[in-house]
């Protein structure tokens, strides 16, 4: 076993063990791209321990007969859970709330109101098994679900919208959870951004470049978005400091998968 992120010399290390590698295995964050399965001629296997495929260059592992594996339906629930919590967590101000507490701001006057989660609106990008799991779970607070996918699902009982566009414009929640492929990268632009509006919430609970990450930014701070919250980012561990300062907005360090029940 090769723990390849602490080799100093990483070409040097593949030309070294050329012959020997026979199996990568990787997660959210790391995988094998072209260059490293051209790397290694014996290699028989890419093993990721995330739902994700994106860190995989999947037409390379074809063209060499590699096979592919992932983890879904392990982290299903874990994520779904989490996105359920942002959207509570930005909609409540539940993490300002916890500041204010612990600045003894509470002993000088009650907070604010904040704003209602049960019914509002959630649109979907992505209905696969995570986008289900949260629309079975959003249901459970009377929120009306519709969905964008590549094409309608047969057996989802569920408003289907053929944009992104389209959906944004009917959500008061708009949540990523669909693959990042070439096709989704900046699927939530600013035409989406605007279509959502400045009482809309975004949660990404995908991948970072699903969101152009810079009009995000300048939505949020210019009041165009009525919030966020955030899983995943552009550059991890990078996140832009301009959303610290802003209240409606959560921010989590790509955990979605993390608890010790579902890494078991």
């Amino acid at each position: 076993l090769f723990r390849y992120w602490t080799q100093p010399k990483q070409r040097e290390f593949l030309a070294q063990q050329a012959e020997s590698i026979l199996a990568v295995v990787g997660n959210a964050t790391a995988g094998a791209d072209a260059s490293l399965i051209e790397a290694l001629p014996k290699l028989e296997i890419v093993s990721s321990f995330s739902v994700g495929l994106d860190k995989v260059d999947l037409i390379k592992c074809k063209e060499k007969g590699v096979r592919v594996t992932n983890t879904p339906d392990v982290l299903t629930d874990d994520v779904a859970d989490l996105a359920i919590g942002l959207m509570l967590a930005v909609l409540r101000r539940i993490c300002e709330c916890d500041k204010y507490v612990r600045r003894g701001d509470w002993k000088l006057g009650d907070f604010k109101l904040t704003t209602k989660f049960s019914g509002k609106r959630v649109g979907i990008i992505g209905l696969g098994r995570i986008g289900l799991a949260v629309a079975e779970r959003a249901e459970a607070f009377d929120c009306p679900i519709s969905y964008y996918s590549r094409s309608k699902k047969v057996n989802a009982n569920y408003t289907y919208y053929s944009s992104v566009v389209e959906l944004a414009s009917n959500s008061d929640i708009l949540l990523v959870a669909c693959a990042l492929t070439p096709q989704t990268t900046h699927i939530v632009n600013r035409e989406v951004i605007d279509a959502l509006g400045p009482k809309g919430i975004l949660i990404n609970i995908g991948r970072g470049p699903h969101v152009d990450e810079a009009e995000l930014v300048s939505a949020l701070v210019e009041g165009r978005l009525g919030g966020a919250g955030l899983d995943v980012f552009e550059r991890e561990p990078e996140v832009p400091e301009q959303l610290f300062g802003l209240e409606n907005v959560v921010l989590l360090p790509h955990v979605g998968s993390g608890t010790v029940e579902t890494r078991i």
